[in-house]
């Protein structure tokens, strides 16, 4: 592994790394993470129950606004032409939800800050929609599942 970090100039300071000379390419990450809640909030999202609405159709809007918007919020990311992002939900736990994000992209750079950021977003978003009820939530962990494509290789967590 190439341990060069590449987002520093000669003087040691903070640069955004030049890829114009990068091959395009597919590529494509997925983000997991989580919600752990009481399991009176998930009975009353799963019910549709929460004021301020469908809660995980307005977060899964709020992953793909959030991996299309990285750029804005992340200093050294490119933006990047986003070709897909996928938002699946697994709520078979009483008290969890499992939050998978998928994005793709055909470029010079990857996706993995898109669809971590994405991942952040619908977890966030849970949070927010249901605090009134349960400020207790735990968000987490947010990690990186697999990348395809680029560089430096394919990856899977194992």
């Amino acid at each position: 592994m190439d341990d060069k970090l590449t987002h520093f100039n000669d003087q040691h300071r903070a640069k955004m790394v030049d890829v114009s000379d990068k091959q395009e390419s597919v590529r494509e990450a997925i983000a997991v993470s989580r919600v752990v809640m009481k399991p009176e909030t998930m009975s009353r999202i799963k019910a549709g129950k929460i004021g301020k609405g469908d809660v995980l159709a307005v977060a899964q809007v709020a992953g793909i606004m959030a991996a299309k918007k990285t750029s804005d919020i992340i200093p050294m990311c490119h933006p990047i032409p986003i070709n897909g992002v996928d938002i699946q939900f697994d709520d078979a736990s009483d008290d969890t939800i499992l939050i998978e994000a998928k994005v793709k992209t055909k470029g010079v750079t990857g996706v993995e800050m898109e669809a971590l950021t994405a991942a952040s977003a619908v977890a966030l978003t849970i949070y927010d929609m249901c605090k009134a009820m349960d400020k207790e939530m735990v968000i987490g962990p947010t990690y990186l599942l697999s990348k395809l494509g680029g560089k430096s290789g394919d990856f899977k967590r194992t």
